[in-house]
């Protein structure tokens, strides 16, 4: 594996800047799959609301480096789960109402993972900046 040339402060800053915009991005995405977990369809028999995956890219923030961006949002395509209500307004013929492939756990995980992954990028730009005040205060020695 060839050396990698280690990034510059800018850089540095840039990458865990985007990163942040992502799993902020992120954490959007999974609060909306929360809130429609229990979204049922309008009409008889149709579909409930499908839960949202984020899709990320690289994408290159500053000459020489790879941050990340959204790339858009993919519908999961997982089953939805049925149960027996007959008196549901998008209860289909038989009496089963489709319900959304949104699994709170799931989502729960998803959020505490994007959560610590923010943190860890804003730790990223706190030490980035800690450094370099502390090499100014050298310098100015």
């Amino acid at each position: 594996m060839a050396d990698a040339i280690p990034p510059n402060s800018s850089q540095t800053l840039a990458i865990a800047a985007s990163a942040l915009h992502a799993q902020q991005t992120r954490m959007r995405i999974i609060a909306e799959n929360i809130a429609n977990a229990d979204s049922t369809s309008q009409t008889s028999g149709g579909d409930p609301y499908r839960r949202q995956i984020p899709v990320f890219t690289p994408t290159q923030v500053t000459k020489g480096a790879t941050g990340v961006k959204m790339n858009g949002v993919a519908p999961d395509t997982s089953a939805f789960h049925q149960e027996y209500n007959p008196n549901h307004p998008a209860a289909d013929a038989k009496g089963y109402v489709k319900m959304p492939n949104v699994d709170p756990l799931v989502e729960a995980l998803d959020m505490k993972e994007a959560q610590r992954a923010y943190d860890a990028n804003l730790n990223v730009i706190e030490t980035q900046r800690s450094m370099a005040s502390r090499t100014l205060d050298i310098i100015r020695k």
